[in-house]
């Protein structure tokens, strides 16, 4: 990712600019405010503006004044406290805004997570930049043949120089045919008409403000191994900024919830019957074939 000399300077000058305040800063955080975090080829999250920090969360629990002659150690168990037991209304006592800068296919899949305040750049307004995501050669697969919306080997060779021809290709075409039809000497369409034939990988941006609880349900999905790799590498730099902001918060989430997994009541009581000795299989456990592979892939078996 190049940020433009202007996008450097807006930076710059951000960075510049100071206030004195009473609320909680996170020195961590603020190190890294404003600056573009690069995901993907053009894309980029940045953090804008925050509340809260992780005696935010411990004071909204007890509803207290302050953190008094309380030691880290009490907050941190709290926390994992509240984490595991999925008490979710003192995490919503923190909020961060993002400027994140994405491919619209990326974005319509974001945009489903409805916990958030959006607001979007507008092609009815202003002109998209030429941008466009193009996967790099170790991203490009073909369909799964087990999962209707996974990916499967690698394309190579032939194959995959024509998918990236045809990427590149689409792109520019409509791109040209997006710039001919604003063109004030010609058609002079619209720009809310003539946005409407560029490519789903055209970069799009946005700002994204959402509290801590709303978030973690996000990450928790999205920068799974599962979540499809283009909106995961944005859940990843995320985390980053979310460990930085509210350190207790984050090892408590990822204990509990990225690195966690859910038995259902039936798995429960066939993992106790193992434990107990019993030999148990799939065909006797009352789980499906589906249900008792993953319950096996989670104990590793």
């Amino acid at each position: 990712m190049t940020l433009t000399p202007d996008q450097s300077a807006e930076i710059s000058a951000a960075r510049e600019r100071t206030a004195a305040t009473l609320r909680p800063t996170v020195p961590a955080l603020e190190a890294m405010l404003f600056n573009a975090i690069p995901v993907l080829d053009h894309g980029f999250v940045r953090v804008i503006d925050y509340m809260g920090d992780d005696a935010a969360v411990v004071q909204a629990a007890r509803v207290s004044y302050g953190r008094g002659t309380r030691k880290i150690s009490e907050d941190e168990g709290l926390i994992r406290y509240l984490m595991r037991h999925w008490h979710s209304t003192p995490f919503e006592m923190c909020e961060i805004k993002y400027h994140v800068k994405l491919p619209i296919f990326v974005a319509r899949q974001w945009i489903r997570h409805r916990t958030a305040n959006v607001n979007e750049y507008s092609a009815r307004y202003s002109i998209l930049d030429k941008e466009f995501y193009i996967p790099a050669p170790e991203h490009l697969a073909a369909q799964s043949s087990d999962n209707r919306q996974g990916r499967g080997a690698v394309l190579e060779g032939e194959d995959a120089a024509r998918v990236l021809s045809l990427l590149r290709q689409d792109a520019e075409q409509t791109y040209a045919h997006y710039e001919e039809m604003l063109d004030e000497n010609g058609a002079g369409l619209a720009r809310e008409l003539a946005r409407m034939n560029l490519t789903l990988n055209t970069y799009t941006q946005w700002y994204w403000k959402t509290d801590l609880h709303n978030l973690f349900h996000f990450l928790r999905l999205r920068a799974d191994a599962h979540a499809q790799y283009e909106i995961r590498v944005y859940a990843e730099a995320m985390l980053e900024t979310v460990k930085a902001w509210v350190p207790l918060c984050y090892a408590a989430f990822t204990d509990y919830r990225l690195g966690a997994v859910t038995f259902s009541a039936k798995m429960l009581d066939i993992l106790r019957r193992m434990l107990a000795g019993e030999a148990v299989e799939q065909h006797d456990s009352g789980l499906s074939k589906r249900e008792w592979a993953e319950m096996m892939a989670a104990l590793g078996r």
